[in-house]
This record gives C-alpha cells, sequence and structure tokens, in this order.
C-alpha cells in the first residue's frame, strides 16, 4: 500500500474501501498544501460493527497465554521495523515534520511493542492472609475489555502505539480513531499488525472525523476510553461517553523551565531551544515558557535567540535532516501569530522570529519565535500555544520561579537546569507536574508512567502503569477448610 491517493480503513480483520458515514476525508501534505490522499468518512455504522468485533474477539484474546500475546506484539514491532522508512515517509508527508524525526517515531514504537511483550508476561496478582483459618483470599488482574483509542495528529503513530502496546499486553481488544489529518499514518501502522496475523477484531481503525468519535466515545459496549488531544475534547468526552467507563486522558502541557541561579547556561539555552521548538511546538511536552534567574537573563535571550535562528527549516521529504519542517496547517499559523501579537499587545518585546520564513511561498512553515519581558497575563505564559514560541521572564529567587511555573491549571512536564544538589532537590519536589526532567529536556522514558496533574488529565501511558491502565482487579476468596 506504498500509494498513498486511497487508503482503506480496518475492521475486524479485513481492510475496506468505503463507509456509510457520507464520501471520503481529503490528506493535505503540509509543507506543499496539496491533497495527497484520501481515506473513507467512517461513521455510526461501522463503529457499531468495529465495537460488535472487538467484544466478540475478546474473549479469545483474554484467554491466549500472555506468551502468545507477546508474540504478537513482537511480530508486529518486527514488521513495524522493516517497514521503518515507508511509514515514516507517510508521517513526514500528512504530519510534516522532517523525514529523519519520522523515523525516530517510528523507531520509538518498535522499542514500545518490544517492552509491552516483556510486560505482558508479568501480570502478577497476589495472596491475602485472612483472619480466620481456612480461607484464602486470591486478587487476580483480569482485562477490562473493549478500549477505544484516540489519538491526535503531532505523533500520529507514536500515540497510538502507547495504546496499542499497553492495551493488547493486558488483553483487551481495541477500537481506534487517528485524527482525521493524519490517518494514513496510523493505516500504514495497523498494517503491520495485519501482517502480525492477529485475530480478527481484535485491533480495528476507524478513519473519520469528530461525529464517528462521538459514536465511539458513547458506544455503551466499549469499556475503556484511552484518548490524547486537546483540554477542550478531553471534558467534552466526560460530559457524552455515556455511562461509567474507565478513561485516561492526557490534555496537553503548557510545560515551564527554570533556569536556575546555578544552572549550565549553555546546556539550558541548548535544551530550551530543542524542546522549545522541535515539531514545531506541536508536542505536549514542549516548553512554553522559561523562567531565567536575572543575572543570567540576558546573556540566556541572546543565546536562545541565536540558537532560533539557526535552526534549519525546509520540506522534510526533499530535506530529510532540517531540524523543522511546517507546521500541521493553517489553523496552527494562525494561533501561533494570535499569541504572538497579544504579548507583543501586552508589553512583551520580540527577540526573534515572528513571520514566514524567507522564500517559502507554499507551505505551513513559520520562523522560532522568542519573546522577552513576559507576563502572566500573556497568552503565550496562560495557554498552550502549540506552536514554535516561546515567553521568556526573569526571576529573583528560586520560590518565586516555583510559584510561577506552578501558577497553571495544566500539570504534565516541568523543566529545570541546575548543578546545585540543593536547587535541584527543591525543584524536582516542589514543581508540582506529573513529569520533572532536570538537565534535561527528554523527561519521558517508556519504562516509566507518563501522566499529567490537574487539567493536564490523568492515568498513564508508559511503564507497567500503562498496561495496568488496562486491568481491573478480581478478590477471589476461597473457603478451603484446611488448617494452620
Amino acid at each position: 500500500m506504498a500509494d498513498l491517493r486511497d487508503r482503506p480503513y480496518y475492521l475486524d480483520g479485513a481492510w475496506e474501501h468505503s463507509a456509510s458515514g457520507g464520501g471520503f476525508i481529503d490528506v493535505e501534505n503540509p509543507a506543499t498544501e496539496m491533497v495527497i490522499g484520501r481515506v473513507p468518512r467512517c461513521g455510526p455504522a461501522e463503529v457499531d460493527r468495529a465495537v460488535k468485533a472487538a467484544r466478540r474477539a475478546f474473549p479469545g484474546w483474554r484467554a491466549l497465554t500472555p506468551q502468545r500475546r507477546a508474540e504478537f506484539l513482537r511480530a508486529a514491532g518486527s514488521e513495524l521495523q522493516k517497514r521503518r522508512d515507508e511509514v515514516a515517509r507517510t508521517v513526514t508527508s500528512e504530519m510534516g515534520k522532517p523525514l529523519d524525526e519520522a523515523r525516530g517515531e517510528v523507531d520509538k514504537v518498535v522499542r514500545t511493542f518490544f517492552f509491552y511483550a516483556e510486560e505482558a508476561v508479568r501480570v502478577l496478582g497476589q495472596t491475602i492472609p485472612n483472619d480466620e483459618p481456612g480461607f484464602l483470599s486470591l486478587v487476580e488482574k483480569e482485562p477490562i475489555g473493549v478500549a477505544a483509542a484516540i489519538a491526535p495528529w503531532n505523533y500520529p503513530v507514536e500515540l497510538l502505539g502507547w495504546k496499542l502496546g499497553g492495551g493488547l499486553a493486558a488483553g483487551c481488544t481495541l477500537v481506534m480513531k487517528p485524527a482525521s489529518k493524519t490517518p494514513m499514518s496510523a493505516v500504514a501502522l495497523v498494517e503491520c499488525f495485519d501482517q502480525a496475523r492477529l485475530p480478527p477484531g481484535v485491533v480495528n481503525l476507524l478513519t473519520g472525523d469528530s461525529r464517528m468519535g462521538e459514536a465511539l466515545i458513547s458506544h455503551p459496549d466499549v469499556d475503556k476510553i484511552a484518548f490524547t488531544g486537546s483540554q477542550e475534547v478531553g471534558e467534552h468526552i466526560f460530559r457524552t461517553m455515556g455511562g461509567i467507563k474507565a478513561v485516561a486522558l492526557e490534555l496537553g502541557g503548557n510545560c515551564p523551565l527554570i533556569v536556575a541561579p546555578h544552572a549550565n547556561l549553555p546546556a539550558a539555552v541548548k535544551g530550551a531551544v530543542r524542546r522549545s521548538f522541535r515539531n514545531m511546538g506541536q508536542i505536549c511536552v514542549a516548553i512554553n515558557r522559561v523562567y531565567v534567574h536575572r543575572p543570567l537573563y540576558g546573556e540566556f535571550l541572546e543565546r536562545v535567540s541565536r540558537g532560533a535562528q539557526a535552526l534549519t527549516i525546509g520540506d522534510g521529504l526533499e530535506h530529510p535532516s532540517v531540524d523543522l519542517g511546517p507546521m500541521a496547517d493553517s489553523g496552527g499559523v494562525e494561533k501561533t501569530r494570535q499569541h504572538i501579537e497579544d504579548a507583543i499587545a501586552k508589553g512583551a518585546r520580540l527577540v526573534c522570529g515572528g513571520r514566514r520564513p524567507d522564500g517559502f511561498r507554499k507551505g505551513h512553515f513559520f520562523q522560532p519565535t522568542v519573546l522577552a519581558d513576559c507576563t502572566p497575563k500573556m497568552l503565550v505564559m496562560n495557554s498552550e500555544t502549540f506552536g514554535p514560541v516561546i515567553g521568556v521572564s526573569p526571576f529573583d529567587s528560586l520560590e518565586e520561579a516555583i510559584r510561577l511555573a506552578n501558577d497553571s491549571p495544566m500539570g504534565l512536564v516541568a523543566y529545570a537546569y541546575s548543578e546545585d544538589l540543593g536547587e535541584v532537590m527543591t525543584l524536582g519536589k516542589q514543581l508540582s507536574f506529573g513529569s520533572v526532567g532536570v538537565n534535561c529536556v527528554d523527561a519521558g522514558i517508556i519504562g516509566a508512567p507518563y501522566g499529567g496533574r490537574r487539567k493536564s488529565g490523568l492515568g498513564y501511558e508508559h511503564g507497567r502503569e500503562g498496561m495496568e491502565g488496562y486491568l481491573v482487579l478480581k478478590h477471589v476468596r476461597i473457603r478451603h477448610g484446611v488448617a494452620g
């Protein structure tokens, strides 16, 4: 299926090319603004068929030994490894990130599948002593059932891969909805499971718009919803999901960086440039706001501006190793402009960027942008821009910086740089976020839990916890009558 023009969806072990939802969805290459393919617009009828298929497949899938489920995950991971470049090119074509970065995304999904293949065989229960003889209590862990997995467009294979790895390892079956901007990457990912000969109905992929998503989250036979996306949609899921269901939500960041008094400034600048502008800032763990100790403030701004302006921008297919591709769509570009204009109107100083780069007539390209002298009332400091912009502000005491960093309804990831042990321990303990990266900006690893606090969501992906979220507990109390 190397031709991207027409891509099917996957239901009950078969590929289908038409749907009842009404025609097709066009997919655009954000670097050229050209339509490169289309997928069927699935509707409630396909949702009902897919959920029923997943329900039928569930007893057989949960009954497989963990070792057998692990074999399927390893087989899918190996197939994805073989198709690395093909899948990465699909990601770049419809999302825009440079090809080298898309390859890295595929590599992380391969590692995810191999990791959860190992975790699948370690679903362990426990025995609990009773307060009277002749009884034994067993606590068992069982798969929750049918899971709806909904992923955004910014990491179209990785964020589905997390849900597939944890859910399948636990023994759940899944119905997945990719973002309508990037459905073809999800199709390429599911092709690997088809090649791994997964039983029909265990994995289902439907392409469609928000109407299809509504039908999926409200379907009465869905037991769990795993969603990554915006806070607004996450809150909407709670209002419309219908009935009582398990929910895992990852809802974005507005992540701070603190450059503490004893920071290694070159390292902090390098980290800020990487984590602020990678993927054009379209990542929930991107640095949005930076608080710099006042004596370091001027030099930090000068260095981070040079670093931002040194980043290369281009079409990620034509130039695979550029630092940045285009933004995903014109809406993201417009929101970025609005946040910049809001900050300048409220007194911020434009240090660099702020406009479309020279030489680009087509595509959703935008310059990495640094804003100085920012205040909490500016959108760039109190809202998630999801674009290549950072707001920078000075602070005088570490307590002030921590207060400013924590003063947000979001609580996904925070970053800090310091070479002083006391500062490091203070920052690690007092920053109220699901993850804290100290002297590094890669705060997530597949072996450790990843999730947010407050309006950044609930539940976890990554780590053992990413599988445990698809399990429920059962207490079995046995009267066997044997004393002693």
